[in-house]
This record gives structure tokens, sequence and C-alpha cells, in this order.
């Protein structure tokens, strides 16, 4: 990949990681309810999700899913589920409390926050779509593709890491609000991830 399309892709990945989306709001959430040191976990297996989808993309599959109903809508109907239920389970979330945190939650693990922010990147649908027609437009067929994801991968999960690692931590910071609203804000957040699963099947 030449330098100035380079610049062209990080700029480019920076307003995709900056737009809402389901890990973005999945960061904030476990920012907000577990610290922003814990949420590493989560942020990495996004990361690692993102990096899976981004290969998909760059090796073909993303076009043998354009080509294939059964499969894209198969593909719709799991992520949306996933989400649905991602979302019921951050509704239920008991409110923040700044006294002894760490006792007033449910234990989770590590792996049970890397396998959330993992399935949350890898069940996204529009992802893969949305990778299958953003990478073409900068892949040299001239060069090495496996160089060429390398550089992309990493730009992408370099950048999305800082982001949702920021978002992790002013949610942290902002725990005391948290404090006051909040049920309110588990399920407005639960609410979100809610209707993006309902809508994106439903939206296809």
């Amino acid at each position: 990949m030449a330098f100035d399309a380079w610049l062209i892709y990080l700029l480019a990945v920076v307003g995709l990681s900056l737009s809402p989306g389901p890990n973005g709001l999945l960061a904030l959430t476990h920012g907000a309810l577990h610290g922003r040191r814990r949420t590493l976990w989560t942020i990495c297996g996004g990361t690692l999700g993102f990096t899976a989808v981004i290969a998909l993309s760059m090796f073909g599959i993303g076009a043998l899913l354009r080509t294939s109903l059964t499969a894209l809508t198969v593909m719709q109907w799991v992520g949306g589920a996933y989400l649905v239920w991602l979302g019921v389970q951050v509704w239920r979330s008991p409110p923040i409390a700044l006294a002894a945190f760490a006792a007033a939650l449910p234990r989770v693990s590590g792996w049970a926050l890397f396998r959330q922010g993992l399935l949350s990147a890898l069940t996204n649908p529009k992802g893969l779509l949305f990778f299958a027609a953003f990478l073409p437009q900068f892949i040299d067929p001239a060069r090495s593709l496996v160089v060429q994801f390398v550089v992309m991968a990493g730009t992408f999960g370099a950048v999305e890491f800082a982001t949702e690692l920021l978002i992790a931590g002013a949610a942290h910071r902002i725990r005391p609000w948290l404090q006051r609203v909040g049920r309110r804000f588990n399920r407005a957040c639960g609410g979100v991830f809610i209707a993006i699963g309902i809508a994106l099947p439903l939206r296809a």
C-alpha cells in the first residue's frame, strides 16, 4: 500500500472507529461497570474479532456471503439474536455503587469479557459486508495481499483499540454520575443493543 493511500485509509478508519457501534457501546458499558483495566479484556476481544472480519473480507468470504442469500440471512439473524441477548444482560446489570464496587457486581471473568467483545465484532453481519465493500478501495493488486492485510488490519486494530480504551476510561471517570442514574444508564445501553439486534435482520 502506498503511503498516501495509507494516510487516506487511516483517516477513514479513525472516522469509522469514532462512529457509534456495538463494540464502542460495549466498551462504554463495561468501562462503567468493571473499570478500564478489566475492560481491556473486552477491547482485546473486539480487536481480535475485527481483525478476523477484515481477514474474511479481504480473502473473499465477504463476496461469497453477498451472493449467498441463505448464508447472509442466517448470519444476520444469529448476529441480531446475540446483540439482543447482550442487551438483555446489560439491561439487567445492577446500578453502579462506588462503595465496595467490585463486590456489588456479579463476578465476571476476564475470559467472559473477552468473549463478549469478540462475539460482538464477529456476529455483526453489517461489519463483514462493510469491510467487503470498504477495503477493496485500498487494495493494490500489484502488491502482496498478505502484506496489505497486515498493514490494514494492524492500522484498524490499533485505532480501534485506542478509541475503545478512551471510551472505557471516560466511562470509568464519570462513574459518580452513573451511580445516580445507574439503572437508567444500563437500561438505555441495553435498549440500544436490543434495538440494533432487532434492526439488523429486519432492515436487510
